[in-house]
């Protein structure tokens, strides 16, 4: 008689409401897919910056903010469209799908890291504009200061506020901006800036900024509408940083990966892959070391969308934009499967992944 102890059930899934974007490449969630999936490309030339080889900077800015904000007052003008466009429903509705109690609406967001040029963590300045939005209805509210990876971390969190019926529904969401001078001086300094000429580091990203936010609730209490079912996140820690001079072998990214596909053990196959990937050979090689270990669990390791390449890296906005683009391939019909694998990678050594259950158009 077998002594293995059975395994323990997959937590319950996400059911991802609605999607607010505001990006490079378009302002609103609808906008933003049809860009990526057209390869538009919202890269320009920065309107002063010249990088030491006497080139203007290359930069992916959106449009519509102005361009004197800084630091928190920058990423809260970003984020506002987006939040305002996940809410709308919440906003304009007070029907029975859409009601909510006053605390029942938790907030976790996503932010930059502490960097040259870069924001403070602006809570108070968060709460404000949800505080604007939700009014009485806001409950719990936490900022995950760590980029790439912040989004996941975020995410985890919505899961235990929903599984501990803490709240009825949580906005995750994430912001940045690369496009502060401080930074963008930091970044050349560091040999992370790309740009194209004989002096130019070719290996670098290009930087952008970018805001994006979902509206989550438990699968069985979101009775009609929404995106698609968010089924596993898992976390883990990278030791061997970029810069760092040690060879990064992809453990970090193998260890979340393997948390997030371990609680999809029963649904087959990942047919989808998106990723923040940006140009930067660790980044590469980091993926690579980590798809070999993985790649049973994937339909095609080699075959991911890295939508850097349209509108820049997007550093902590990276996770609902990539979620946003894995759904609307699966409503438009275009994924290869209803499943996707999302994963970020953050500079201080934070890991994410996920998986989804894209809502997939049958046609004839």
């Amino acid at each position: 008689m077998s002594t293995t102890p059975p395994s323990s059930p997959a937590p319950p899934a996400l059911r991802v409401l609605a999607i607010g974007a505001f990006t490079p490449v378009g302002g609103d969630a609808r906008s933003t897919a049809a860009a990526v999936r057209a390869g538009l490309c919202g890269f320009r030339e920065h309107a002063y910056m010249i990088d030491t080889a006497g080139e203007p900077m290359r930069v992916a800015q959106v449009a519509g903010v102005d361009a004197d904000l800084r630091g928190a007052e920058r990423l809260v003008a970003l984020l506002t469209p987006a939040l305002t466009e996940a809410l709308a429903g919440i906003l304009a509705s007070a029907g029975a799908a859409n009601a909510t109690h006053d605390g029942r609406i938790g907030v976790a967001v996503a932010w930059p890291p502490t960097r040259p040029g870069g924001p403070d963590e602006a809570t108070d300045a968060v709460r404000a504009l949800c505080r604007d939005r939700l009014g009485a209805r806001l409950g719990p509210l936490q900022l995950f200061a760590s980029g790439h990876a912040g989004g996941f971390e975020a995410l985890d969190q919505a899961r235990a506020w929903l599984r501990a019926g803490q709240v009825d529904a949580v906005v995750v969401a994430g912001v940045d901006s690369y496009l502060a001078p401080e930074t963008l001086e930091w970044l050349e300094a560091e040999e992370q800036l790309h740009g194209a000429g004989p002096l130019n580091n070719a290996w670098g990203f290009i930087p952008g900024e970018a805001a994006g936010a979902l509206l989550l609730a438990n699968a069985g209490a979101a009775t009609s509408g929404g995106w698609a079912d968010v089924l596993a996140v898992g976390l883990g820690r990278e030791s061997k940083l970029n810069k760092s001079g040690e060879v990064c072998i992809g453990e970090g990214l193998t260890q979340a990966l393997r948390r997030a596909l371990d609680e999809v053990a029963g649904e087959g196959v990942i047919d989808n892959v998106v990723c923040d990937m940006n140009g930067e050979a660790y980044r590469a090689d980091e993926y690579g070391f980590c798809g070999l270990r993985v790649r049973d669990r994937l339909r095609d390791p080699t075959d991911f969308l890295a939508p850097a390449d349209c509108w820049g890296d997007v550093g902590a906005a990276g996770l609902p934009l990539h979620l946003l683009l894995a759904a609307s391939a699966g409503r438009k019909g275009h994924a290869k499967g209803p499943l996707t694998l999302l994963w970020g990678s953050s500079d201080g050594g934070g890991r994410g992944a996920a998986v989804i259950r894209a809502d997939v158009a049958v046609r004839a």
